[in-house]
């Protein structure tokens, strides 16, 4: 073992490795290899291990479910057995005398506020509903909790609600598109007769009717996607206790946003928000579908308050796939206008998501197709562009974003446009991207979306050399096997900060991001970030920013996030926001501590503060007698326990504190994804045979987090192109409701995967890195979908609906479709 395969030992300087001021070079570099930032220091770019792993894989994290406090009770939830129905009856009496309850309430017990999220737009354009905490009159969708069941213990809390009597009066469920937007549908709110939450066209720019009617070739394409479950490994859960000493209600929760959660607790508990603390222990994924403020939580939180004893729920894999928040039932009507040379002249689309029952906090139900609409154009040169984007309403579980939030559907439907453009004018699908990919940058698209600099042509390249190079194209004219190859060239667009919010009129608009940093008597720093971790490694990744920037080894940083008291507000992790906002917020202050211990050192030193530097070994030097230096305990040491030394303008304590926005439309990273897939012409089985994948997150902080990031978002990707749907009967009864049904993918279905890296740093975060945590499931479903395709090529049939059944695909085989 080396001396760079210890923990806590940097990478040796590779003196050859390019300034990533600049591009990589076309043919990017090995995944996993160290990286060396010559500009910041030795640690953003090394593959060093994860600070989290030792606890984690030793036993020792700590998850909602291993929280157990003295007194501590337990709650479950009654929950809707019909889709659409009023309640006609909801009698907890016989639940209240089972052996164990302590309560029981419904939605008039408890009288919690509704959630309710709001868009600024006018009527014609939103239509705001309000979330009850427990229902109210009217079930919407099954699993929809009725009423809150609290015991000494789970299986009493089973025994309770098995108790509970409850009577509908059924309504006719609207469970698809079609029946939703039909003529005199049933009305899933009273406020939508028409079932339409959300109908906005965002662009209609000059030129796309002319452009038609002038095309070489008109391409009209119809593709859907399944709903999904995001499927963290640890389902949602909370532990709300109410601390009398402090006046406040302490609520534990696996959260992706606790700011969020204590604004909309307070709220709806009609108490201070100083009396709501959040806090977020370790968390076992998330992927978006904690990214929202759920209704259990609340209603956890309200019993604790009432009852004065802690309170926990831990939602069972049966509510997580029946109740909690899904995504991505998607249709896009995509039409295209091409020159005979295959260039796209103009972009026609129209978008419906269904978006369930009821309107996410804080994004609204207009998140899914606001994203679609306002990135429809991709990659591409897109002259002319027209698209409508309608959020419907039906009798399902409520819609939250899920990993890439729209871009896996909107890319699909796009370069389904472009493979079918390919295949009516005879060329190269490959080529036709080349002609129509972004090259100049930056570059204001048609959407009035501005891209920074980005390899949209050389990772396309790159992953088509790999694909050539390993012989699978001579492999697939062999013509003995189903072979397909497909592509997928696409970007992630990182880091919203306020201004690329607001601009969907959201009356919440996220955005920045506050750090704070401490020093102690030992030199060692605590930083503070209002994003949050749930398996994207920000103790490590941020820990090798602030090393950079103090010249610390990053044993000596230690991550704080997930706790309200402690950090004055956060937005949370989503949006692949961390490193862009979150990091760059975090480097911000660790600059400013530096230049404050620079500042006492110059003092403690008696010479000028521009003769003093960081020396990049946990000191300051003195730039003129390099031999004079301070290490950072010294000057640490003076600055808590001998205050009177320090300079008469300086206050005591080593801290510092910034705040950072990214400006305008936010950075976009990119890729192409490159897949081969066979086709079992028994079975119907496909089988991924390779895939390449060549991203571009400008600077990589640590390539094995990144790694990690891509392989399980392409994992994820695959899952939603070959396996994962939940789906409805007429009367809207979900189709899963374990794993039965639910067709998870294992390792025995997810290929290796083959990462190479460009670089393109951001100009505009304080790292240069763009967000990566998207990226792998944006594109895999259009790569796998146009593979398929590819392998049914001499059948004359093309798929465009996710997922792909084996069913559908020996149909296709057999001459059946």
């Amino acid at each position: 073992m080396t001396t760079t395969d210890l923990p806590g030992i940097p990478p040796e300087v590779d003196p050859d490795q390019p300034e990533p001021d600049e591009p990589r070079e076309h043919g990017g570099r090995p995944a996993g290899e160290p990286r060396f930032d010559g500009r910041r220091g030795r640690w953003v770019g090394a593959s060093i291990p994860r600070h989290e792993d030792p606890r984690l894989l030793t036993g020792c994290g700590r998850f909602i479910d291993d929280i157990a406090l003295s007194g501590m009770l337990h709650a479950g939830f009654v929950r809707a057995t019909v889709a659409h129905a009023a309640i006609t009856e909801l009698d907890l009496a016989a639940t209240r005398e089972v052996h164990g309850v302590v309560a029981a309430y419904d939605a008039a017990d408890l009288a919690l506020g509704d959630i309710v999220a709001v868009l600024d737009r006018p009527a014609e354009e939103f239509t705001p509903t309000a979330m009850p905490i427990l229902a109210r009159g009217k079930v919407r969708f099954v699993g929809e909790p009725l009423a809150l069941v609290v015991a000494r213990d789970p299986y009493a809390v089973e025994d309770g609600i098995e108790a509970a009597r409850v009577s509908y009066d059924a309504l006719d469920a609207v469970v698809s598109e079609e029946t939703a937007l039909a003529p005199g549908a049933p009305a899933v709110h009273d406020e939508a007769p028409d079932n339409v939450l959300l109908d906005v066209s965002m662009f209609d720019t000059p030129g796309v009717d002319e452009a038609f009617a002038d095309a070489a070739l008109t391409v009209d394409v119809t593709t859907r996607s399944g709903r999904q479950n995001a499927l963290p490994l640890e389902t949602r859960g909370v532990v709300a206790s109410w601390d009398a000493r402090d006046d406040q209600l302490l609520v534990q929760t696996c959260s992706q946003v606790p700011h969020q959660v204590r604004t909309m607790l307070a709220r709806s508990l009609g108490i201070a928000e100083r009396t709501v603390r959040v806090t977020v222990p370790d968390m076992g994924g998330g992927f978006g579908q904690k990214c929202v403020v759920g209704r259990e939580e609340i209603a956890v939180a309200a019993a604790a308050q009432r009852l004065d004893r802690p309170v926990k729920w831990i939602e069972d894999r049966r509510e997580a796939l029946t109740a909690g928040f899904l995504a991505r039932e998607q249709r896009y009507r995509t039409r295209a206008a091409f020159d005979a040379d295959g260039r796209i002249t103009a972009l026609d689309v129209d978008v419906v998501c269904d978006m369930g029952a009821y309107s996410c906090y804080p994004f609204t139900a207009g998140i899914e197709p606001l994203m679609a609409s306002a990135e429809m154009p991709s990659v591409y040169r897109v002259p002319a562009y027209r698209v409508r984007g309608r959020a419907i309403t039906s009798n399902k579980a409520p819609t939250a974003p899920y990993r890439g939030v729209s871009r896996p559907q909107y890319v699909m439907a796009i370069e389904r446009v472009m493979e079918r453009a390919a295949r009516e004018l005879g060329l190269d699908p490959v080529e036709v991207r080349r002609r129509n990919v972004i090259t100049e940058f930056p570059y204001t698209g048609v959407n009035g979306v501005t891209y920074d600099p980005g390899t949209y042509l050389e990772s396309l390249d790159l992953a088509e050399a790999t694909i050539r190079d390993e012989g699978w194209y001579e492999a697939r004219e062999a013509g003995d096997r189903h072979l397909g190859i497909g592509f997928c060239c696409f970007s992630e667009r990182t880091g919203y900060g306020s201004e690329a919010f607001a601009k969907r009129k959201m009356t919440v608009v996220p955005g920045f991001d506050l750090s704070e940093i401490r020093m102690d008597t030992t030199g060692s720093v605590v930083v503070t970030s209002g994003t949050m971790n749930h398996g994207q490694s920000h103790e490590t990744t941020f820990a090798q920013i602030v090393a950079d920037r103090l010249g610390l080894d990053v044993a000596r940083v230690k991550l704080r996030q997930g706790d309200t008291e402690r950090i004055a507000y956060g937005w949370g992790t989503f949006a692949s926001r961390s490193v862009t906002i979150g990091g760059s917020a975090v480097a911000l202050a660790s600059e400013r501590l530096g230049e404050l211990l620079c500042r006492i050192a110059a003092h403690l030193l008696e010479t000028r503060p521009d003769n003093v530097a960081l020396d990049g070994d946990g000191g300051v030097v003195q730039l003129d007698d390099p031999a004079r230096r301070l290490p950072f305990e010294d000057i640490a040491d003076v600055a808590h326990l001998r205050s009177h030394l320090l300079p008469k303008d300086v206050e005591p304590a080593l801290t510092a504190t910034a705040s950072f926005d990214v400006p305008g439309d936010g950075t976009f990273s990119n890729a192409s994804h490159a897949v081969v897939v066979e086709v079992d012409p028994g079975t119907g089985e496909i089988r991924i045979l390779r895939y390449v994948c060549v991203e571009d997150c400008g600077v990589v902080i640590n390539p094995k987090v990144v790694d990690g990031q891509c392989r399980g978002g392409i994992a994820q990707g695959i899952a939603g192109a070959l396996f994962e749907e939940v789906t409805y009967d007429g009367h809207g009864e979900p189709s899963a409701a374990s794993f039965i049904d639910y067709l998870v993918p294992t390792a025995t279905e997810i290929p290796d995967v083959s990462i190479q890296h460009l670089e393109t740093p951001c100009a505009f975060t304080a790292n240069g890195a763009k967000g990566a945590g998207e990226g792998g499931t944006i594109g895999a479903p259009a790569a796998v979908l146009n593979a398929v395709n590819d392998a049914l090529r001499h059948t004359g049939v093309e798929l465009d609906t996710t997922p792909i059944h084996p069913s559908t695909v020996l149909a296709a085989l057999e001459g059946e479709l």
